[in-house]
């Protein structure tokens, strides 16, 4: 299996130390692609996406912290049936990240919402956004037209995977739109 974002990309982007890599095992119940990718090319973290990397079990014994389901139980919100078992993988900005093991495909939870919304294909469409968002960052650091880089942002990724961009509020188009009103 090749992926078009590679090791050296994102440690290109986020050096060594920002990568986790996850252990690979074959079978079980993860999506074989999302295991291959996640234990190539890892998960990068940074003040925009800080990946799930407790290793730890901080909610005891009661508590099943490697579905959402559990946590969201633990703190009495809502979780739709559908996605209970689905793994939690980060958050970003302020949308709780869940990859569903099956299909590979990721969903964001955000912040006061009752429900979530399909943001990526899978993992490497997810990644591919932050590696590229991380390039808009250091662009709008060095002066760059924050419009310019707003739409340069949303050309790449959308031809890379439509889907962050197909629901009006979702982070990334939340995100862009602070961008380009100066809010950033």
């Amino acid at each position: 299996m090749t992926f078009a974002v590679t090791p050296q990309i994102v440690t290109g982007v986020y050096g060594l130390r920002c990568v986790t890599y996850f252990p690979h095992r074959d079978g079980g119940e993860l999506d074989a692609r999302t295991a291959r990718f996640l234990s190539s090319v890892g998960l990068p973290t940074s003040d925009v996406f800080t990946s799930r990397m407790d290793v730890d079990d901080p909610y005891g014994p009661d508590v099943d912290a490697s579905t959402i389901g559990g946590r969201f139980d633990r703190y009495g919100l809502h979780c739709p049936a559908e996605s209970r078992s689905w793994w939690p993988l980060g958050y970003l900005f302020t949308s709780l990240l869940a990859l569903d093991p099956a299909s590979g495909t990721i969903y964001a939870f955000p912040e006061g919402a009752l429900g979530y919304v399909k943001l990526h294909r899978d993992v490497e469409s997810l990644v591919f956004a932050l590696v590229e968002f991380r390039k808009v960052e250091n662009d709008h650091a060095n002066g760059l037209d924050p419009e310019e880089l707003a739409a340069g942002f949303r050309d790449t990724v959308e031809a890379f995977d439509p889907t962050p961009f197909e629901v009006e509020d979702s982070q990334w188009n939340q995100s862009l739109e602070e961008l380009e009103h100066g809010i950033w």
